[in-house]
Protein backbone atom coordinates (compact mmCIF):
# COMPACT_ATOMS: atom_id res chain seq x y z
CA UNK A 1 0.00 0.00 0.00
CA UNK A 2 1.14 3.28 -1.25
CA UNK A 3 2.19 6.29 1.69
CA UNK A 4 0.08 9.24 1.20
CA UNK A 5 2.24 12.33 1.16
CA UNK A 6 1.68 15.43 1.40
CA UNK A 7 2.87 18.30 -1.06
CA UNK A 8 6.90 19.84 0.69
CA UNK A 9 5.59 22.55 0.90
CA UNK A 10 2.56 21.56 3.00
CA UNK A 11 4.94 19.64 5.89
CA UNK A 12 7.45 23.09 5.34
CA UNK A 13 4.16 24.72 6.26
CA UNK A 14 3.55 22.65 9.37
CA UNK A 15 6.80 22.89 9.85
CA UNK A 16 6.87 26.84 10.25
CA UNK A 17 3.78 26.96 12.20
CA UNK A 18 5.40 24.54 14.37
CA UNK A 19 8.28 26.10 15.04
CA UNK A 20 6.38 29.67 15.78
CA UNK A 21 4.41 28.58 17.94
CA UNK A 22 7.31 26.56 20.15
CA UNK A 23 8.71 30.37 20.02
CA UNK A 24 5.53 32.16 21.64
CA UNK A 25 4.47 29.03 23.97
CA UNK A 26 8.17 29.63 25.31
CA UNK A 27 8.62 33.18 25.37
CA UNK A 28 4.90 33.16 27.03
CA UNK A 29 6.39 30.52 29.48
CA UNK A 30 9.29 31.55 30.22
CA UNK A 31 8.13 35.08 30.50
CA UNK A 32 4.83 34.31 32.11
CA UNK A 33 5.43 37.31 34.71
CA UNK A 34 5.92 39.78 32.59
CA UNK A 35 2.65 39.14 30.18
CA UNK A 36 0.04 42.11 31.01
CA UNK A 37 -3.61 40.43 31.78
CA UNK A 38 -2.10 36.79 32.35
CA UNK A 39 -4.08 34.74 34.96
CA UNK A 40 -2.49 34.20 38.40
CA UNK A 41 -3.35 30.49 37.92
CA UNK A 42 -1.82 29.90 34.28
CA UNK A 43 1.63 28.57 35.57
CA UNK A 44 5.25 28.41 33.30
CA UNK A 45 4.43 24.63 32.83
CA UNK A 46 0.32 24.87 32.05
CA UNK A 47 1.74 26.72 28.97
CA UNK A 48 4.17 24.04 28.05
CA UNK A 49 1.32 21.41 28.80
CA UNK A 50 -0.92 23.26 26.32
CA UNK A 51 1.39 23.39 23.51
CA UNK A 52 2.24 19.75 24.03
CA UNK A 53 -1.71 19.29 23.48
CA UNK A 54 -1.70 21.40 20.75
CA UNK A 55 0.87 19.95 18.83
CA UNK A 56 -0.11 16.48 19.86
CA UNK A 57 -3.12 17.75 16.79
CA UNK A 58 -0.45 18.14 14.23
CA UNK A 59 1.26 14.95 15.12
CA UNK A 60 -2.48 13.22 14.93
CA UNK A 61 -3.35 14.61 11.39
CA UNK A 62 0.66 13.37 10.24
CA UNK A 63 0.00 9.79 11.72
CA UNK A 64 -3.80 9.87 10.10
CA UNK A 65 -2.14 10.34 6.32
CA UNK A 66 1.18 8.40 7.05
CA UNK A 67 -0.13 5.50 9.20
CA UNK A 68 -3.94 5.33 8.68
CA UNK A 69 -4.17 6.64 4.49
CA UNK A 70 -6.48 9.17 5.84
CA UNK A 71 -5.47 12.23 3.88
CA UNK A 72 -8.85 13.90 3.87
CA UNK A 73 -9.29 13.50 7.69
CA UNK A 74 -4.93 14.32 8.09
CA UNK A 75 -5.95 17.86 5.98
CA UNK A 76 -8.90 18.94 8.05
CA UNK A 77 -7.19 18.06 11.82
CA UNK A 78 -4.29 19.92 10.20
CA UNK A 79 -6.29 22.94 9.48
CA UNK A 80 -7.67 22.53 12.94
CA UNK A 81 -4.37 22.78 14.55
CA UNK A 82 -3.10 25.96 12.72
CA UNK A 83 -6.49 27.60 13.70
CA UNK A 84 -5.09 26.74 17.26
CA UNK A 85 -2.61 30.03 16.06
CA UNK A 86 -4.96 32.77 16.38
CA UNK A 87 -5.72 31.96 19.54
CA UNK A 88 -2.21 33.57 20.30
CA UNK A 89 -4.24 37.02 19.36
CA UNK A 90 -5.99 36.94 22.33
CA UNK A 91 -3.15 37.95 23.88
CA UNK A 92 -4.49 41.29 22.62
CA UNK A 93 -8.05 41.21 24.68
CA UNK A 94 -5.66 41.61 27.83
CA UNK A 95 -3.46 44.08 26.98
CA UNK A 96 -3.01 46.64 23.94
CA UNK A 97 -0.20 45.31 21.58
CA UNK A 98 2.10 48.67 22.85
CA UNK A 99 2.03 47.14 26.00
CA UNK A 100 4.27 43.59 25.14
CA UNK A 101 7.46 43.53 25.02
CA UNK A 102 8.92 43.63 21.32
CA UNK A 103 9.59 39.71 21.31
CA UNK A 104 6.31 38.78 22.76
CA UNK A 105 4.46 40.63 19.63
CA UNK A 106 6.55 38.72 17.14
CA UNK A 107 6.15 35.26 18.39
CA UNK A 108 2.23 36.12 18.43
CA UNK A 109 1.83 37.23 15.22
CA UNK A 110 4.65 34.50 14.06
CA UNK A 111 2.38 31.91 15.25
CA UNK A 112 -1.29 33.21 14.05
CA UNK A 113 0.07 34.39 10.21
CA UNK A 114 1.65 30.61 10.00
CA UNK A 115 -1.16 29.16 11.85
CA UNK A 116 -3.47 31.22 9.45
CA UNK A 117 -1.67 30.57 6.36
CA UNK A 118 -1.76 26.39 7.77
CA UNK A 119 -5.41 27.08 7.81
CA UNK A 120 -6.42 28.09 4.92
CA UNK A 121 -3.37 26.17 2.49
CA UNK A 122 -4.96 22.96 4.36
CA UNK A 123 -9.04 23.83 3.42
CA UNK A 124 -7.77 24.97 -0.10
CA UNK A 125 -6.31 21.20 -0.51
CA UNK A 126 -9.12 19.13 1.34
CA UNK A 127 -11.80 21.30 -0.79
CA UNK A 128 -9.70 20.14 -4.45
CA UNK A 129 -9.38 16.26 -2.39
CA UNK A 130 -12.86 16.33 -1.55
CA UNK A 131 -14.35 17.94 -4.92
CA UNK A 132 -14.80 15.40 -7.75
CA UNK A 133 -12.53 16.55 -11.46
CA UNK A 134 -15.48 17.26 -14.21
CA UNK A 135 -14.95 16.04 -16.77
CA UNK A 136 -15.35 18.66 -20.09
CA UNK A 137 -18.49 18.03 -22.21
CA UNK A 138 -17.83 16.11 -25.75
CA UNK A 139 -20.14 17.70 -28.43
Amino acid sequence: MPIVTFPRFLVALALAYCIASFVHFSHNAEYIAFYPGMPGWLTREHVYLIWLAITGLGAAAWLLATRFKRPAAALALLGVYGAFGLDGLAHYTLALCSEYSLMANISIWSEAVTGLVLLLVSAVLLVRRLTPMRQPRVG
